[in-house]
């Protein structure tokens, strides 16, 4: 498996027909998507090629403008780091609609102090146009297989609620994110965090891979999800795999994406669209990070035609 996104954090976005209709009844192309990239992907794919991503900011971003990205989700531990960020965003005239932001909710006596570093962080970000802030609560331990007691749920979501209402009020909207831990004995986690919060202050970042991956490998558990919670889903992160192996590409694969934007479109939901083809021990190498996510961005611009927002 890769290192843990939360150990990365502590380190450092129909014309073929129409030509048979009359000119002024020609049917209009969809949308192209907005597409951004989430920094946990390049962070992936350097360190496989034994480097550091964000070592070198220009190094770095250089590289991530030259796949053809104009919108960036960075991890964010600090409002410093939106500060050393802002510059580089400038210079290479990047996007930052949204950010990842850690926290750990699930006890009374660290909760404040992580909402108000979320919150900090959120508003230093604010200036530089981020609307969405991601977050996915902190487990009770890196790696393990302990699940949180029926009280530390609720004291989470609780706070998790909390935290949303406070970036509501500062215009902005907080997204759950899952991995796979939130799956685990009858999805009890999320579940709890999905049912036991406002919507108008939490909303969903559907990581329509981990929650693949945490439900068995099921796509019925996730189209069962979108069915249940669709509307609130504000962005969407989007990872393949084959054979449940992480691809180097976003191509076809175990999800069905295309469904997945029909059903979205069905909703009537415009989420974000963030692309994190991240990699894993038994991924593929053909691809630089580079070439692997200009693939990823001819091969989404298609399946996402419309949808984002």
């Amino acid at each position: 498996m890769p290192t843990p996104r939360r150990a990365f954090l502590k380190t450092v976005s129909g014309l073929a027909g129409a030509a048979l209709l009359p000119a002024q009844t020609a049917l209009a192309a969809p949308a192209q998507p907005h597409l951004s990239c989430n920094s946990y992907t390049w962070n992936t794919f350097y360190n496989r090629d034994k480097k550091v991503w964000m070592a070198d900011p220009d190094a770095s971003l250089t590289e991530y403008v030259a796949a053809g990205l104009t919108d960036y989700e960075p991890s964010l531990n600090t409002p410093d780091d939106v500060t050393k960020l802002a510059p580089y965003l400038r210079r290479y005239r990047l996007e930052m609609r949204s950010i990842y932001v850690n926290s750990s909710l699930h006890e009374a006596a660290d909760a404040p102090a992580s909402i108000d570093k979320a919150v900090a962080i959120a508003e230093a970000a604010k200036a530089l146009g981020t609307r969405i802030v991601v977050t996915n609560p902190n487990p009770l331990k890196w790696g393990s297989a302990d699940n949180k007691t029926d009280a530390q749920l609720t004291e989470q979501a609780r706070n998790l609620d909390r935290l949303g209402a406070a970036l509501r009020n500062r215009g902005l909207t907080l997204a759950y994110h899952t991995h796979d831990p939130e799956f685990r004995a009858g999805a009890r986690e999320f579940y709890h965090m999905m049912l036991n919060t406002n919507p108008r202050h939490v909303a969903f970042c559907l990581d329509a891979h981990w929650v693949y991956r945490g439900t068995g490998n099921s796509q019925v558990a996730l189209f069962d999800i979108v069915k249940q919670f669709g509307s609130r889903i504000v962005e969407l992160h989007i990872r393949q795999s084959k054979g449940g192996i992480w691809q180097e590409t976003f191509t076809d694969g175990d999800i069905d994406y295309r469904r997945l934007t029909r059903d979205l479109k069905a909703l009537r939901v415009r989420p974000h669209l963030v692309l994190e083809q991240c990699l894993e021990a038994q991924t593929p190498h053909t691809l630089n990070a580079v070439d692997a996510h200009r693939q990823d961005l001819r091969y989404a611009r298609d399946v996402f035609a419309g949808l984002g927002a």
